[in-house]
């Protein structure tokens, strides 16, 4: 199979590239990641060099490129069937897609109001109308989700679902949004993951500071 090439952009930032970047690392997915950061407010102007949107994530296969985060996790689960990155069960596959989408399309108040920020020191901002709102509807989904499966991630095993709810337990966590014993124990098995501390790490690391970002 040709190599799988995924864009990103900066691990402390980007909650975009995060989402398919852990589902293929956590899944065991062979890929080569390429950083492309964006150190200035309105990005990077190189990302038209392989974004057609001019934004990350893009994952390159061969001739084929794919871009928006859930667009790439469908691509590469159907690539590795195998590498359960959806729930086996076609009703639980409905499920964590159904999810997955929610994040996608909504919660706009909580990620305009906390962007993500792994280096972020733990504390409360001040928030605008409708970030509680959306905090409560995802511990629901969180809760719903974990007592059907027995948890600890949503579905049992990590999945997609769990991917794309990633950058929200870092901002749950960092902005000490949440307090529910459920929640901090889903925030603390996400943490505790390899893939997800293999990215800590790196974005750590980062030299870069995007202060529109830095809430």
């Amino acid at each position: 199979m040709d190599k799988l090439t995924l864009y990103i952009g900066n691990k402390n930032y980007s909650s975009w590239s995060f989402r398919p970047w852990i589902a293929m690392t956590a899944a065991g997915v062979p890929f080569e990641e390429v950083l492309v950061p964006f150190d200035f407010a309105a990005g990077n102007l190189h990302f038209k060099e392989f974004s057609p949107t001019g934004q990350v994530p893009v994952l390159q296969h061969s001739d084929v490129r794919v871009w928006q985060s859930l667009a790439i996790i469908e691509y590469v689960a159907e690539l590795f069937p195998e590498a359960g990155i959806w729930p086996k069960e076609r009703d639980k596959r409905a499920v964590a897609r159904a999810v997955s989408m929610e994040m996608l399309s909504g919660f706009r108040a909580l990620r305009n109001a906390c962007p993500m920020n792994i280096r972020r020191r733990k504390g409360k901002i001040a928030l605008a109308d409708g970030v509680m709102a959306d905090v409560a509807r995802i511990e629901t989904i969180w809760r719903d989700l974990r007592a059907h499966s027995g948890g600890p991630f949503l579905f049992g095993d990590f999945s997609g679902a769990d991917a794309m709810f990633a950058p929200v337990v870092n901002r749950f966590d960092v902005y000490d949004l949440v307090s529910a014993s459920d929640t901090l124990s889903y925030i603390a098995a996400v943490k505790g993951h390899p893939a997800w501390k293999k990215w800590e790490e790196a974005a750590r690391a980062e030299a870069w500071i995007v202060e529109e970002d830095e809430v």
